[in-house]
């Protein structure tokens, strides 16, 4: 049987099929104006790196994220935590702690030893802490989010960033450059200055190991470097593109409602 997740984001959209236990992501879209036009871009992404020729071909479909409301094609709609938390378990059963850093948004999710949600903490309000924050100061900085997230650019001297707030922080880092610190000096000092922030959100939700990352920062080698040693341990990579923990959560979800209902009958 074949089951499809889609995970409808503020700024990408993404999608995974499972065929039987074979798990096969699509691309990573960006989002338009029109959530339901993102989502079957995703989800004819993901259809096509399955050999799947029509979407009437999936038995169940889950959808999860921002948009999720807007998937008409999807049997049913589930939360993000949720997602993200059957995604990354279902991948690592030793995970005990999610950080997803999103486009728009952070998230702290605390597991059980079954993958149960024991809670989670969410910061929405301000982009201090996702990835707008680092495209804001990749832009100032003129060096893109490759070079925020480069290894070489991890500074043993971090430049001092005080601010939180995007929009200071900005003005900071601009004052940081005209002063001619050096580039990984100051982008050291905005990922230890995020990770500081991050880190005080996940110890609200409860941080016990393994702790993994979803979303798309995970690349970021000085931000994943900070992150740990803020909260004091290893940051464990999933072995599947982190970026998908949520579509994945939801094309598992799909096939256990799938089977559900089958034994139901």
């Amino acid at each position: 049987m074949t089951f499809g997740g889609i995970d409808l984001g503020s700024t990408t959209g993404k999608a995974v099929v499972i065929i039987d236990d074979k798990i096969i992501l699509g691309d990573i879209v960006m989002a338009t104006p029109k959530p339901a036009v993102t989502a079957r871009m995703a989800m004819d992404a993901a259809l096509k790196n399955a050999g799947i020729a029509s979407l009437q071909s999936l038995d169940y479909i889950v959808s999860t994220g921002y948009g999720r409301l807007k998937v008409e094609f999807a049997n049913e709609n589930i939360s993000e935590i949720s997602c993200h938390a059957k995604g990354a378990f279902h991948l690592m059963p030793s995970v005990r702690t999610i950080i997803d850093i999103g486009g728009q948004d952070c998230k702290a999710i605390a597991l059980n030893d079954k993958g149960g949600t024991l809670g989670f903490e969410m910061n929405e309000r301000c982009a201090a802490g996702t990835g707008r924050f680092f495209q804001v100061m990749a832009k100032v900085l003129g060096c893109g989010l490759e070079g925020i997230g480069a290894a070489a650019n991890i500074s043993p001297t971090a430049a001092n960033i005080s601010n939180q707030c995007s929009v200071f922080a900005e003005s900071e880092i601009i004052t940081l450059v005209n002063n001619d610190v050096p580039l990984p000096d100051v982008i050291t000092g905005i990922n230890k200055s995020v990770a500081s922030r991050v880190s005080s959100l996940a110890r609200r939700a409860g941080v016990a190991e393994d702790v993994v990352i979803s979303g798309g920062c995970y690349n970021n080698e000085g931000l994943i470097s900070a992150l740990g040693q803020c909260l004091g341990v290893e940051i464990m990579k999933l072995p599947l593109n982190p970026q998908f923990m949520g579509a994945l959560g939801a094309a598992v979800f799909a096939k256990e409602k799938a089977a559900a209902k089958t034994a139901a009958k």
